[in-house]
């Protein structure tokens, strides 16, 4: 099976989460795939950061919807790092994405860079809201999405296959057996979260997840040896 490791925000355990550097390491570091999350700026740039606002990981306060491009470059992201745009982390690196939205403004302003730059084979999308996965898979058509969900049932292999995403990115903690087995049922692939430790990283080979997202670059080293 070929277990895929997926960089959480980069490897924000030991890098700034969501900054260039982060990317770039997760990438030097050999994992997979590259997770990250969008929101639109004040003046619609699409911008990197998980929160809704600035405060948590950055030198700023407010709202990322209330502050233009300009002001949000101007606050440090994290050892001088400064919070990028879509554009730039397709630039840094090479490897491939997986862009997690928020709503559906993102979608549709993360729909035009896929048409304009050609990504659907680079770029996934994620998301925990149904609505924002069909709004991407309207405006493009061949697009590869994915569901997350932190607190869920067995109903979630219905929500995704009711959305039409073939993956499930899925909280380890909560991650049972029975879903598993429904999930691939469904022909879905499946993918745990956030994969920290040697008994998490067990579980996931032992259910036998597609992949798994960490925080840590040492899970691409060990993976490979976890039975």
């Amino acid at each position: 099976m070929n277990f895929l490791t997926i960089g959480h925000r980069g490897v924000m355990g030991v890098e700034p989460e969501n900054t260039l550097r982060s990317f770039i390491r997760a990438e030097r570091a050999g994992l997979d795939l590259i997770e990250l999350d969008l929101h639109l700026s004040k003046d619609g740039a699409l911008v990197v950061m998980h929160d809704t606002e600035v405060d948590r990981t950055t030198n700023g306060s407010g709202p990322i919807a209330e502050k233009s491009l300009a002001e949000l470059r101007a606050l440090d992201a994290g050892r001088g790092e400064r919070i990028p745009t879509f554009d730039e982390v397709l630039d840094a690196v090479r490897a491939p994405l997986q862009a997690e939205i928020k709503d559906i403004a993102a979608a549709r302003a993360l729909a035009e860079v896929m048409r304009e730059r050609d990504l659907v084979s680079r770029v996934e999308v994620l998301s925990f809201h149904d609505e924002a996965l069909a709004e991407i898979s309207r405006l493009v058509p061949d697009v590869r999405t994915a569901l997350v969900a932190s607190r869920y049932g067995n109903e979630v292999v219905e929500r995704a296959t009711a959305v039409g995403a073939a993956t499930l990115v899925l909280n380890i903690r909560r991650l049972t057996l029975e879903t598993a087995e429904l999930a691939r049922k469904a022909d879905l692939r499946m993918i745990g979260w956030v994969v920290n430790t040697q008994d998490q990283l067990r579980l996931a080979r032992a259910l036998e997840l597609d992949g798994a997202t960490t925080d840590y670059p040492e899970i691409k080293r060990t993976g490979r040896f976890t039975a």
